[in-house]
């Protein structure tokens, strides 16, 4: 699968005007990362369809249209933003906790753990009944057939996942549900007027007023990578987005400065009367509602996407899982390396590289895709509710991420390309002052002839702003 070809796949699922994609221009080729997965042309279909989409929405605005370029090289940097991130010229930032990896298991098979959240971390050591350190869990897992572990941490509300191959995955009831699921869903889910954007007349260029989701208002009620990557997608087209944090939530610090970049950032607790009041009031005057709570976890405090409409008719609501919305799986907790471990991509690896423990892929790429196409379906839905009016649903998972990149066919011996370092790849990116000292981090991948992708705003750190509008 090349760029185009995915990138094709991508704007006719969505239902996207074919002659668009005569003005999006690819280069760079595989491998360009070590992996026999082609997570290059993942990376530059899923940020051009972000870059295109953010053109056409513009065009829609002013009646001109714009060249989109994406490199490969800058977009699998842009697909690495976490790894290449550094604060006053100092190291790489950590971004696991020690016990988190993959552990042989009594009967021969592999586990992964994913203990990066303290609560997380205990609930494992409690169920293993041993010390925090590896070499403790290490042993007490060797006490345990796989498939037992796997399903006792996930009955306990943990994360793990058995290592499977893509056959014993496609075995699995989830595997079928997912399987049934197109890659992303974007349907009307209630009635409002067309609402037309406002007209930009004059030229773009770097000013706030001209850029594409100028004065599109985003709630973004995520954290980690994946809907953070698709909030941050869409402030760097201009849209005002809002970060949504809770005071009880845990998060990972270096996560939060690359992914609070062009946002600003406020704390609200939905278990409080007035965190549900306040946000509330937040969605009646947004326009875009994305969220990567577990399944009905934020309906369940009157935010679910039926709820949002009624709020506020026209509303976008954007919907970033793990595992999908339908199956015995849908509401299991879970993170792109765990997806990689169920679904057959680690052992993939392993067996391509002939290597003793599984691999993962050499980027969180199910993470960064999948938000880039929230941000896609979410601009994608704007254009729908400008045209024909509505409120919109869009629906992305790492498991259906996983499910096409897995279907883009396999690079014979890719797995022996170079790494790429921050040395290699230090001309895409920036360095800005910030609360946090001196960041250098990834700008923008996409490449707009009229409106650059840029972030305007420094990273934040969580509750900085009061939880209103500008």
């Amino acid at each position: 699968m090349t760029p185009e070809l995915a990138l094709d796949s991508l704007w006719s699922l969505a239902g996207c005007e074919p002659a668009a994609l005569r003005s999006v221009h690819f280069s760079g080729t595989e491998p360009a990362l070590p992996s026999v997965f082609r997570v290059g042309a993942l990376a530059s279909a899923t940020i051009a369809a972000t870059g295109l989409a953010a053109a056409e929405y513009h065009r829609l605005r002013t009646g001109r249209g714009q060249r989109v370029s994406v490199d490969m090289r800058r977009a699998l940097a842009s697909f690495r933003s976490e790894r290449y991130l550094r604060i006053d010229g100092g190291p790489p930032p950590a971004l696991r906790d020690p016990v988190t990896g993959f552990y042989e298991t009594r009967d021969g098979r592999w586990i992964q753990l994913h203990t990066n959240f303290a609560h997380h971390l205990a609930g494992v050591l409690k169920v293993l009944g041993c010390e925090n350190d590896r070499a403790a869990v290490a042993s007490a897992i060797r006490g345990w057939d796989g498939a037992t572990l796997d399903q006792t941490l996930a009955e306990a509300g943990l994360c793990a996942a058995l290592i499977r191959t893509p056959n014993e995955w496609a075995a699995l009831e989830q595997a079928k549900a997912i399987a049934r699921l197109p890659l992303f869903e974007i349907e009307r889910i209630g009635d409002a007027p067309a609402q037309l954007p406002m007209r930009h007349t004059a030229p773009s260029g770097h000013g706030g007023g001209g850029r594409p989701l100028s004065g599109v208002r985003v709630l973004d009620l995520s954290r980690i990578i994946a809907g953070p990557v698709g909030g941050r997608a869409l402030a760097q087209h201009g849209a005002e987005v809002l970060m949504i944090n809770g005071p009880h939530l845990p998060n990972i610090a270096p996560l939060v400065i690359d992914n609070s970049r062009g946002k600003r950032s406020a704390v609200l607790d939905l278990r409080d009367a007035a965190g549900r009041e306040t946000l509330r009031g937040l969605t009646r005057d947004a326009d875009v509602f994305l969220q990567a709570y577990r399944p009905g976890a934020l309906a369940a405090h009157g935010f679910g996407p039926g709820d949002a409409a009624r709020l506020r008719p026209g509303i976008v609501y954007v919907s970033v899982c793990a595992y999908g919305y339908e199956g015995p799986w849908a509401t299991r907790r879970g993170f792109d390396s765990l997806v990689q471990s169920a679904s057959g991509i680690a052992v993939t690896e392993q067996r391509a590289a002939a290597s003793h423990e599984p691999r993962h892929l050499p980027c969180q790429a199910l993470d960064h895709a999948t938000g880039y196409l929230a941000a896609f379906g979410a601009m994608v839905a704007l254009t729908r509710r400008a045209i024909e009016g509505g409120s919109w649903h869009v629906k992305v998972s790492l498991a259906q991420t996983g499910r096409w990149l897995q279907s883009f066919g396999e690079i014979p011996d890719g797995w022996k390309a170079p790494d790429v370092t921050l040395d290699d790849v230090r001309d895409c990116t920036d360095t800005v002052q910030s609360e946090f000292g001196r960041v250098q981090a990834v700008q923008p991948a996409e490449q707009l002839e009229e409106t650059p992708a840029f972030l305007a705003l420094p990273p934040s750190r969580i509750g900085a702003h009061e939880a209103k509008w500008l």
